[in-house]
């Protein structure tokens, strides 16, 4: 037998036989999906999207926006709802060919980058998930350490470095679930979801008896009297896009195992906007609430929760906040470049070793912050000052990936992929795609020239925006380009 793709209604599997087996670029993680493994439905889809939507930065999101780019609270509430309706046009359609053929986002980007470029964007991908997985585990870790801290003096009288053992103890539980595989996340997402939806609005009634909704929702934009909305509007909603921008990448990642098309489009639309804005929004309620409650303004849940007199309640909203944060950590930022690494040397990196790989990673990127938590460093930088000064410079580099893979699955390939060249080097997709590589680096020299030149600052400002649709121009042309040189040359030979 010879490997090939076999259609079955909508969906592609491929046929592998021994030598495709032994092919550097194949392993058995990285293969597609079997179509009897492609079980989530749209409410499987839309409970990940809760699951990972409901998490201490979408919290924090709303307090972002007023503090840092300069808008009202029902101006940022607005520019959250709007950013994520925005953010379901790329995640639609880069899940296409994950539905479609069951593979994951590095062998999509083997189409758009080359079976060896393809780790440049990976890699990328791989190091901001890296980031955020730290900075969630850190989160993780305070629950951990308050919930022990509740029901223990011993454990609250370790300070830092009970923080610092709680990081560690959430670090597991997160290897704990991804190492298990697709079923484990699915089943986690699934249980938390109406968990965490109910606790929620639970939270925002109870807020309600200590503030103002009315009052909360007319405090006035932090920005000159004579400033005009739509710059801090556009800086803010780039900002909000960057939230997700890692996602709108690697949700193929997660829409191979889709029951359908239709599947993962209701679970998307269903799950992401609406429970982004309701959890910012209530992040807003309860940061203007914490005044009443503990004396003083806490625009972090998990600390504000510490605060409470209340050993029980706080074991119990740690419990939540626990489950809340590993649903998120493991879908959001643990999957991605488990795969992503994958991709460098399948036949040395499995599944594994991939997810071992990322969380190694994130403990070196937040090893001065658990050494700040030892006593052992100080340092004025804190976890929410990086998350909230780096989503636009991120921003800047996944935009344009995001415009390549669409323009080149829908315009360029038509919806087309050979399943077998994916997996097999030196046949149809070269090793480096110059097209891809070259509509990659524009944008990218572009905003590193914005950064010094203060008349391109806009480009920076909203560099997902001006990073995605530079990079797909640029890669329409130069594919179209690229083809007409390759046909031509073939009719030379011919």
């Amino acid at each position: 037998m010879s490997s090939k793709s076999v259609k079955q209604g909508e969906f592609y599997e491929l046929e592998v036989d021994n030598d495709l087996q032994q092919s550097s670029a194949y392993n058995d993680d990285l293969a597609p999906t079997k179509i009897k493994d492609r079980t989530w439905s749209k409410w499987n889809i839309a409970a990940l999207w809760i699951g990972m939507s409901i998490c201490v930065p979408t919290y924090t999101l709303g307090g972002v926006l007023t503090a840092y780019f300069g808008l009202s609270v029902m101006e940022a509430l607005f520019t959250i709802l709007i950013a994520n309706v925005i953010l379901l046009v790329p995640l639609t359609l880069n899940a296409y060919p994950g539905t479609k053929f069951g593979i994951p986002f590095p062998v999509l980007l083997r189409s758009s980058f080359g079976m060896v470029g393809s780790n440049i964007p990976c890699l990328i991908r791989a190091l901001v998930a890296c980031g955020w997985f730290g900075i969630q585990t850190m989160f993780g870790g305070l629950a951990i350490h308050l919930l022990l801290s509740a029901v223990s003096d011993g454990w609250a009288s370790l300070g830092g470095v009970g923080e610092v053992i709680g990081f560690f103890i959430f670090w597991a539980l997160n290897m704990y679930v991804v190492i298990r595989g697709a079923e484990s996340i699915k089943w986690l997402e699934t249980l938390s979801a109406p968990l965490l939806l109910i606790v929620a609005i639970g939270l925002m009634f109870w807020a309600g008896g200590k503030v103002s909704f009315t009052e909360i929702l007319a405090t006035p934009a932090n920005r000159p009297e004579d400033a005009g909305f739509m710059g801090y509007f556009l800086g803010g909603l780039t900002a909000m896009v960057g939230f997700w921008a890692t996602l709108s990448l690697n949700i193929p990642d997660f829409s191979r195992y889709a029951k359908s098309q239709k599947d993962q489009i209701v679970g998307q639309i269903i799950g992401l906007p609406a429970t982004m804005f309701f959890f910012a929004a209530l992040g807003v309620v309860l940061t203007a609430a914490s005044t009443t409650l503990v004396g003083e303004t806490i625009s972090d849940p998990i600390s504000l929760i510490g605060k409470i007199d209340s050993p029980v309640w706080v074991a119990i909203a740690m419990v939540l906040i626990i489950i809340a944060t590993l649903s998120t950590n493991t879908a959001a930022n643990v999957v991605s470049p488990t795969n992503d690494f994958q991709n460098i040397a399948p036949k040395l990196i499995n599944h594994t070793r991939g997810a071992l790989l990322t969380g190694l990673i994130g403990i070196l990127l937040m090893g001065w912050e658990l050494l700040k938590k030892m006593g052992m460093l100080e340092s004025d930088v804190s976890v929410e000052s990086m998350y909230s000064n780096w989503l636009l410079g991120y921003s800047s580099l996944l935009g344009p990936i995001a415009g390549i893979m669409i323009v080149d699955y829908f315009l360029i390939k038509r919806q087309h992929l050979d399943l077998v060249a994916l997996y097999t080097p030196s046949s149809l997709y070269p090793a480096f795609n110059s097209a891809g590589l070259i509509a990659f680096a524009i944008p990218v020299l572009i905003t590193l020239v914005a950064l010094n030149m203060p008349a391109l600052g806009w480009f920076y400002s909203y560099g997902w925006f001006t990073g995605a649709f530079t990079g797909a121009l640029a890669y329409f042309i130069l594919a179209n380009m690229q083809s007409t040189s390759e046909n031509q040359a073939d009719a030379l030979q011919s």
